[in-house]
């Protein structure tokens, strides 16, 4: 059985509450990208139903107004019930730390599954949003890539459901743990390459990501059953200089690590994640996407699909991220 909780009343802005839209479930809620949807979303009016694994630590993270809903996405009969009155559903739920494919295959493939047939028993299911990632491009690459690549083919099997994938970039802002330490060191004018010097990469701030989901939410369906990768709309992506100009304000030095330093520190890493027990992030696939020539989105399609346009350049991002710090 599900367990319930809804939070204090929340509000969509400063002043007053905007207008009731419908339900949206949302899984990965309490994550650094799910928190940022969970707050544009209420903000924009809509309820929000956050689905969240049972006894995480994390459910208290849910915001003010916030309807949370603690159930595993493999429990037929529970998610059925929680999916029955939504208008929409985005997914969000992802496992980005793992030794072995299996690692990452029940956030990244199973629950999607689970989501899909949950909602084949709609007479008329709502709109589903997977938000997937640019690695679901190369499934050769690494486990986490082939793992998304398969959540995402679950979708397109369902010609039945009025499906959208989204392939965000890597993404930044406030609450991200994982791009932050980069960003720290272009910050003080040292970009440690871990990438070929050529490479380009194409970044979204989180904000972006999180109005192009709104956008997305008003217009469901010219993007059914699309893919888009979108960005911060930088043509071509940023190569690693014009990075460090953006978040330093000025040239950066770089330091090239060594793709033989990096595949080393992938083995070793793995093996001391077998020997001690945890999930590891830098892994041998995570080093092979680390070493791609590019990693880039277009927003041609999706902007025209919704009228979305990023606002956020990785200097403006930067500079909004850092501002209130005196520490760094």
């Amino acid at each position: 059985m599900a367990e319930i909780r809804i939070a204090g009343p929340g509000k969509a802005g400063p002043d007053r509450a905007a207008p009731e839209k419908g339900v949206v479930a949302l899984t990965g809620a309490t994550g650094f990208v799910g928190n940022r949807l969970q707050s544009r979303l209420l903000e924009s009016g809509y309820r929000v139903r956050a689905l969240v694994r049972p006894g995480s630590r994390r459910m208290a993270q849910t915001l003010p107004g916030c309807e949370t809903i603690a159930l595993q996405l493999d429990d037929a009969s529970a998610l059925r019930d929680a999916l029955a009155d939504v208008s929409a559903l985005v997914y969000c739920a992802g496992s980005v730390r793992g030794r072995f494919a299996d690692d990452f295959r029940a956030a990244n493939v199973h629950g999607v599954r689970h989501v899909a047939e949950a909602l084949q028993d709609h007479q008329k299911p709502p709109p589903l949003l997977l938000v997937s990632s640019l690695a679901a491009s190369r499934p050769h690459v690494s486990n986490y890539a082939l793992t998304k690549h398969e959540g995402e083919a679950i979708l397109r099997a369902r010609l039945d459901l009025p499906w959208t994938i989204l392939r965000p970039p890597a993404l930044y802002g406030p609450g991200d743990q994982e791009m932050l330490p980069l960003l720290r060191w272009l910050r003080r004018g040292i970009a440690p390459v871990t990438g070929p010097l050529d490479q380009r990469l194409s970044l979204l701030h989180v904000d972006d990501f999180a109005d192009a989901v709104q956008a997305w939410m008003g217009e469901p369906a010219p993007c059914r059953h699309q893919t888009y990768a979108i960005d911060d709309g930088t043509p071509g992506g940023y190569d690693w200089p014009a990075m460090g100009r953006a978040v330093a304000g000025r040239p950066v030095r770089l330091l090239p690590v060594p793709a033989s330093v990096l595949h080393s520190a992938g083995a070793i890493n793995g093996l001391l994640s077998l020997a001690f027990g945890y999930a590891p992030m830098l892994t041998p696939g995570k080093v092979r996407e680390l070493r791609q020539a590019h990693w880039l989105g277009d927003n041609t399609a999706f902007q025209a699909a919704t009228g979305w346009q990023p606002r956020i350049d990785l200097a403006t991002g930067a500079q909004r991220l850092f501002a209130p710090s005196r520490a760094d």
